[in-house]
């Protein structure tokens, strides 16, 4: 029987509660944990939800409050709360990250210098803008990844861009120049990247070290399509459109709204809105100056679960978001049998390609709302074509995504690091 190969896994996000990147990397970690001898070293704030969740694998918490606390505070008040200002955010976590690598090293150095692990991988934060002070010390393999950033801000949104604090993006190339960023990808063994706009903030790595991998997943469990009806014909004689998400500017949610009030069509039908966030009363005003009240109902804030739900429902998810980096959600609707409609902008236009999905190419706010309207006019037009393409969407999200593939990918390439082979084609 073959030994099972010893990861540290380091993952200082890393939250069974919490939505977005915390989340992905405990399923993350989960998986590869199903695989593999794993350890995982994340932050002590992570510890009551990880302990109340009983994982079934070794987790240490790493305490950098010291450094991690004033800094949490002084950029939260910097950005006004934690909904806006993400650059501003990764510019104040440079100094507790590197902080909380060194707190690893300290807890695991013994078992690092005498072998107790095969591998060291850094699963979160996924930013490549925070470097890694461990890649230099360790003398295992060091993975990094999946990696996911460097997308811009589209000139034509400007005013979103301010809407959400976003002045300091202008400083986002500096990072390449401070301490650790050379070392962390000159001395990382692979490097998993998520889609083409990270690849090219990395020319420090040659291709032979770098590996396509997605960052995003779903748990099949909880999307899935078991019981919905076709795409198209979910309705009973009307089509459920669905947006979900935060209601934060740089989403476009109140596109969608926009594009019902501008059509007679679209308003015979219904448009579902999940979630919360700084931008519900510029949406709720819409609402009411359109008199959109019976077509749109706004839903607030779901658990997965009650997402789940809504997009077995839905026969089209509408995702018009500007600068979105990994688009989990997308994968999510796919796997549930909705048609999506996205911006071809970042991962929802990669994930959209060949036939998946519906794309609306980048443009101003109004060119935009037509592109979106005219593609939800064409699902309620041509049913049938909604449910031919929610299929191909959904066997793409099917064959690639679950977070058991993801798994079984990784260790691909732990094995392949192993034995000293290429890591060509072993991505996605």
């Amino acid at each position: 029987m073959t030994q099972r190969l010893r990861v540290l896994l380091v993952a200082d996000e890393c939250n069974p509660e919490w939505p977005s990147l915390p989340i992905v990397g405990y399923k993350y970690a989960l998986e590869i944990g199903k695989l593999a001898d794993v350890t995982v070293a994340t932050h002590v704030r992570n510890r009551e939800n990880i302990e109340k969740s009983s994982p079934g694998i070794p987790f240490a918490y790493i305490d950098n409050e010291w450094i991690a606390s004033p800094m949490y505070r002084l950029a939260r008040m910097i950005r006004g709360g934690d909904e806006v200002g993400w650059s501003t955010s990764m510019i104040f976590n440079y100094l507790p990250y590197l902080a909380f690598e060194r707190g690893v090293w300290r807890h695991f150095q013994k078992e690092l210098t005498s072998g107790g692990f095969d591998i060291v991988h850094r699963i979160t934060p996924m930013s490549p803008t925070l470097p890694s002070w461990l890649a230099h010390k360790v003398p295992q393999p060091f993975v990094i990844g999946p990696l996911n950033g460097n997308l811009d801000w589209p000139r034509a949104f400007a005013a979103e861009q301010a809407r959400e604090k976003e002045g300091l993006r202008k400083l986002r190339n500096a990072y390449k120049y401070l301490p650790y960023a050379r070392s962390t990808y000159d001395d990382a063994a692979a490097v998993l990247c998520a889609f083409s706009h990270t690849r090219a903030d990395l020319p420090r790595v040659e291709d032979a070290r770098i590996v396509s991998f997605p960052e995003i997943g779903f748990d099949p469990a909880i999307f899935h399509a078991t019981g919905a009806k076709p795409a198209g014909s979910r309705g009973e004689g009307r089509l459920n459109f669905l947006y979900a998400g935060r209601l934060v500017p740089y989403k476009l949610p109140e596109l969608p709204l926009r594009a019902f009030a501008a059509s007679s069509t679209l308003r015979r039908h219904h448009l579902h809105i999940a979630g919360d966030g700084p931008e519900r009363p510029r949406m709720e005003a819409l609402i009411a100056e359109h008199g959109l009240q019976d077509c749109v109902t706004m839903h607030g804030r779901k658990s997965q679960a009650e997402v789940a739900d809504m997009m077995r429902a839905s026969d089209a998810f509408v995702f018009p978001s500007i600068r979105e980096l990994g688009a989990g959600v997308v994968i999510e609707a796919m796997a549930c049998g909705c048609q999506v409609i996205v911006a071809n902008y970042g991962a929802p236009g990669d994930l959209a390609d060949e036939g998946r999905g519906a794309r609306v190419d980048m443009a101003g706010i109004d060119r935009m709302v037509d592109g979106f309207r005219l593609e939800m006019e064409a699902c309620v037009e041509t049913p049938a074509n909604v449910a031919d393409t929610a299929a191909r969407a959904k066997a793409y999200a099917d064959g690639f995504f679950p977070w058991a593939r993801k798994g079984e990918k990784t260790m691909a390439v732990y094995e392949a690091l192993m034995a000293g082979e290429p890591l060509a084609g072993l991505g996605y």
